[in-house]
């Protein structure tokens, strides 16, 4: 599938494009530090910020009404032999009880990670290598996925800022931006339980989402 980006010129940080968004944030060439709560006045009406964990899980709630008993999922771990069986009659089960449910209809936008490669001269950009971001919640680690994870992506910049990144990135030092992606939840499986794989028993959460735009932006701490 193909997803509509934005690839976004600046002065010295990166801002959301105006057409569909608050012009709040700014104007090309002019642009400001953004912060969370001035990403999410920008959002069209509707939309919601999948970033705090108190939103997800209220949207969790609305979806699926309480988190899963992982102690009694996870038994006695991968070496259990009902451990998959178990997860897999828990997806079902939600995923057949989330059907028609209005909140799927509801726009979400999440954050990844993005860091960005070595200068193209190509494309006259920095290409953007994706990955994503963990929210830890009271329902249990909660990581959002594009149904198909954008690609070519890429940023372009002024020269100055532009040669500032080349030298970062030639002398070994990261430079990382935030990419703010916004869908829909796909419909006929829209959350998927698991467990990580890096800690035992912890309970890993995964909504799905079509990824319908993909912006740049630097978020404030």
């Amino acid at each position: 599938m193909k997803v509509p980006f934005h690839i976004l010129t600046f002065t010295g940080l990166l801002l959301l494009p105006a057409e569909g968004w608050n012009d709040a944030i700014g104007e090309a060439g002019r642009p400001q530090r953004l912060s969370l709560e001035e990403l999410e006045r920008a959002l069209p009406s509707g939309t919601r910020l999948m970033v705090h964990p108190a939103a997800i899980e209220k949207f969790l709630e609305e979806l699926d009404g309480t988190p899963p008993d992982w102690a009694s999922l996870y038994g006695h771990g991968h070496q259990d032999p009902g451990h998959d069986d178990r997860l897999f009659a828990l997806n079902r089960e939600r995923d057949s009880r989330r059907e028609g449910h209005e909140a799927l209809e509801k726009t979400v936008v999440f954050l990844w990670t993005g860091e960005l490669s070595r200068y193209d001269p190509g494309s006259d950009g920095f290409p953007v290598a994706l990955g994503p971001k963990l929210v830890k919640t009271a329902w249990g680690m909660v990581r959002f996925k594009p149904e198909d994870a954008p690609a070519n992506l890429s940023v372009t910049t002024d020269v100055t800022q532009r040669e500032h990144w080349r030298r970062q990135i030639a002398e070994g030092h990261p430079v990382e931006i935030d990419v703010v992606m916004t869908g829909k939840l796909i419909p006929q499986e829209s959350i998927v339980y698991d467990f990580s794989h890096d800690e035992e028993g912890l309970g890993l959460i995964m909504p799905f989402v079509r990824v319908e735009r993909v912006d740049f932006v630097l978020i404030e701490p």
